[in-house]
């Protein structure tokens, strides 16, 4: 497959106390999981998943509640969360069939899940412009941690194996996809996410949004009374 072209240089810069709070908080959370998983990043990205799956319907439904209190247009901010969450739970779905989560990893899945949840609600609540620099500062790392998978791969420090089928249907990747294939098109998601949030909190600082980078073409998910209408 052609590779996706990702601007790996792309950084918003701190700028003020939220922001500064934002970056040093994702920062703690990556030197947490490059002291617990190293470079299993096939373990790493099935919890991380699991917690960036969570900030877009926190998102949709706080932004929901809102302009149904307001009566007023939600400016495609909602449909636009909602993709992101359900991009994410996407990429969990894939990894757990590369990774194959132990009985531990599950248990850290649940707890993660549970603490993120509660403490990304009462940020949103409090500050929805710092919840969404958060994400974008996730994503940021993200890529960067999806890059240096790449050259694991690349380097045969990981196996590059045949590319789940959940993930070739989702991405409408080629018979003959492999780990290496999906890991291209789950970073330029990524780095999709990356603008958008950016994009977001910039927009409620009253800022300019920025460049926002492509999102690789997915199936998009339908419920199933909708694909039996």
């Amino acid at each position: 497959m052609t590779e996706p072209f990702i601007d790996l240089s792309v950084h918003h810069k701190p700028a003020g106390l939220r922001d500064r709070v934002a970056y040093g908080f994702v920062k703690a959370l990556r030197l947490f999981a490059d002291t617990f998983f190293a470079k299993r990043y096939g373990h790493r990205a099935v919890v991380l998943e699991t917690v960036a799956a969570v900030p877009g319907m926190v998102g949709a439904t706080l932004n929901h509640l809102k302009c149904l209190r307001r009566m007023r247009d939600d400016r495609g901010w909602i449909k636009t969360l909602m993709d992101e969450a359900e991009n994410e739970r996407m990429h969990l779905m894939t990894f757990i069939e590369v990774a194959k989560p132990t009985l531990f990893e599950r248990a850290m899945v649940l707890i993660a899940q549970g603490v993120f949840y509660n403490f990304f609600f009462l940020l949103y609540l409090i500050s929805p412009r710092t919840a969404h620099r958060v994400v974008g500062y996730f994503e940021e790392e993200a890529v960067i941690s999806y890059t240096h998978y790449l050259k694991e791969i690349d380097e045969g420090r990981s196996e590059n194996v045949a590319a789940p089928e959940i993930a070739k249907r989702y991405w409408n990747l080629l018979e003959g996809a492999t780990l290496r294939d999906v890991v291209l098109v789950v970073r330029a998601d990524e780095a999709h996410h990356r603008d958008v949030n950016h994009g977001f909190a910039n927009e409620l600082a009253g800022l300019p949004h920025g460049a926002i980078a492509p999102c690789p073409p997915h199936e998009e998910l339908k419920p199933n009374w909708k694909a039996a209408a």
